[in-house]
């Protein structure tokens, strides 16, 4: 061997055994101080070695350089010493402020000082559990469960304690349902375990037993009888959109709140995480998480609006193709829609750029949009083609729009990518409500045109998370601030 190739391979061994020993510190700080760490924002828990270097490579995307496992090692150790009570905490970015800022401090005492905040002395909240029911197990029911279900890991949390479905006749029904959140053609195998209890009707995925509630009617179900009080029914069918239609979750004893995982209409409540949450009232019964679409472009159109302001602006959605498509020719009540959805790009409506309006008022009757559904299966992108109400640069608005992925109260809404190479595989998965793609953005003095990827199914199912998180109360201190 070479003294070059030797070199580099002791530096990946190196930084293998260094994340081997990150695991169980991640993994205490997870099951027993409810403290969920992650690596500018991609959570490092249930992750492997490969996938927590991979998180640290990626902060060169956003900080201009990689951050090694060698600066946040030190930190996570540090962290793990503390008395800390549940909340979320990002060790690489507290890596990178001591570097920038700890002259002077050793890294406990700045860790501490960081955290203070977080201490159960000053956090010693008791949060408590929530049950929570998914009416409709398709494509964002079943991603609603792989996130709620990871998230139960760390104790009080939501709970997810039901499914409810329509019985589809087939003999084996439950282990059909359970195969499908098992193994999945998009987003990969479910990380964990899954059995059956046929006797019983249930799913047992990761120690949640979860029942599985056969019914022909929203209001027709019982939930007390199966030990669920207080709960959170989260509608994922889209059958019924407005406050009539959803109501009826609400005659069924055990149930306290509904979200719709769809645009709602008449008078319910959009709402967009980062934006408008500020909406949801401790007695709101009934309210929408808006499309996927409008969770995507909703917060960098309010970033933008905020800086820059919009004067007027079109949005175009590049979509991929959904259940609601043909997988052949065939008869189809919306237009140009039953054209065979592998095989073409179909224009279609969007009701995306009229939903902007009630999540950020301001921008009523300034956008147009359109759609265009392309034949794969997830991601999905938005083209924001606006004119502000000031000039500036292609560099000034990317630095902006990095900044507000780090900092600002959209970090979790915003992702930001610098790369010359990125297509839309590359984003299944993210649970970001967009990714700014900075090398695509177009700007001419008042004129930009930027390009925002989203997971459509992923991205959109953790936002409707968020939501119903906050609507339990379930609401965690995050750290840096």
């Amino acid at each position: 061997m070479t003294d070059i190739y030797k070199q580099h391979l002791q530096k990946w061994t190196n930084r293998e055994a260094m994340a081997e020993s990150m695991i169980p510190l991640i993994g205490d700080l997870y099951r027993n101080k409810n403290v969920v760490t992650s690596i500018y924002g991609r959570p490092i828990i249930n992750r492997s070695v490969v996938d927590i270097i991979k998180a640290h490579r990626f902060v060169r995307q956003l900080e201009g350089e990689s951050l090694a496992v060698e600066d946040s090692f030190p930190v996570l150790k540090a962290v793990a010493a503390l008395p800390l009570g549940p909340s979320r905490i990002d060790i690489g970015k507290l890596a990178t402020k001591f570097r920038r800022e700890g002259t002077g401090q050793t890294l406990e005492s700045f860790v501490e000082a960081e955290l203070a905040d977080a201490l159960v002395a000053k956090n010693p909240q008791q949060l408590k559990d929530r049950d929570v029911v998914l009416y409709g197990f398709g494509r964002i029911g079943r991603l609603l469960a792989r996130i709620i279900i990871e998230k139960m890991g760390s104790g009080a949390a939501l709970r997810l304690r039901a499914i409810v479905v329509r019985n589809g006749g087939a003999e084996n029904d439950l282990a059909k349902r359970a195969s499908l959140l098992r193994r999945d053609s998009v987003h990969g195998p479910f990380r964990g375990t899954i059995s059956v209890d046929e006797e019983n009707q249930a799913i047992v995925a990761n120690g949640a037993y979860i029942q599985v509630i056969y019914s022909d009617g929203p209001d027709k179900v019982d939930y007390t009888q199966y030990g669920i009080h207080d709960a959170i029914v989260i509608d994922n069918t889209g059958k019924w959109r407005d406050e009539k239609g959803l109501s009826q979750h609400l005659k069924c004893p055990g149930v306290a709140k509904v979200v719709l995982t769809a645009p709602g209409k008449g008078d319910l409540k959009n709402i967009v995480m980062g934006v408008n949450d500020g909406m949801i009232a401790a007695d709101d019964k009934i309210v929408s998480a808006a499309s996927c679409t409008t969770n995507a472009i909703v917060p960098v159109l309010k970033a933008i609006k905020d800086e820059y302001g919009v004067k007027h602006g079109h949005v175009e959605t590049v979509h991929s193709y959904t259940n609601d498509q043909n997988l052949i020719d065939n008869y189809h009540k919306g237009s140009r829609r039953g054209r065979a959805a592998p095989l073409n790009m179909v224009i279609t409506e969007t009701g995306a750029a009229k939903a902007v309006a009630k999540a950020l008022p301001d921008l009523a009757g300034k956008l147009t949009g359109n759609a265009i559904r392309v034949p794969t299966p997830n991601v999905s992108m938005a083209i924001l083609n606006l004119t502000l109400d000031k000039a500036t640069t292609k560099d000034e608005l990317n630095n902006f729009l990095r900044e507000v992925s780090l900092e600002s109260p959209l970090r979790k809404q915003i992702e930001y990518v610098h790369s010359t190479e990125v297509v839309s595989s590359d984003f299944v998965g993210s649970r970001f409500a967009s990714v700014v793609d900075a090398e695509s953005t177009i700007v001419s003095g008042d004129h930009c045109v930027l390009y925002v990827w989203y997971d459509n199914e992923f991205g959109y199912s953790a936002q409707v998370v968020r939501m119903v998180q906050k609507m339990a109360g379930i609401v965690y201190p995050t750290f840096p601030k």
